[in-house]
């Protein structure tokens, strides 16, 4: 089961969600509903470079794919998902979100 972690206010993951939501090899972690969740997303985020240029460049890194074998990705075509086209993304200064 390949985890997905989100937040419904941005956009990417609302495209993301939409794909994945009635698909049982996939299961949808909203980091803002619990607080366990957003812990288990900021471990993954301090901890795994493949969030480091999402951070560099002031990101959050969602969504954000862990695949069945353990691997993180921010690539939604690695976890089996249809890209979304570029377009609106969430900065640390508010564009796009």
């Amino acid at each position: 089961m390949i985890k997905v972690f989100v937040m419904p206010t941005c956009p990417d993951c609302t495209k993301v969600i939409a794909q994945v939501k009635d698909n049982p090899e996939y299961v949808i972690i909203d980091i803002g509903a619990h607080v366990r969740n957003l812990k288990e997303f900021l471990y993954l985020r301090d901890n795994d470079p493949v969030f480091d240029a999402a951070k560099r460049y002031g990101f959050a890194g969602i969504p954000c794919f862990v695949l069945d074998d353990g691997t993180v990705t921010l690539s939604s075509l690695e976890a089996g998902i249809s890209p979304s086209p570029r377009g609106e993304s969430c900065s640390i200064d508010g564009r796009g979100c």
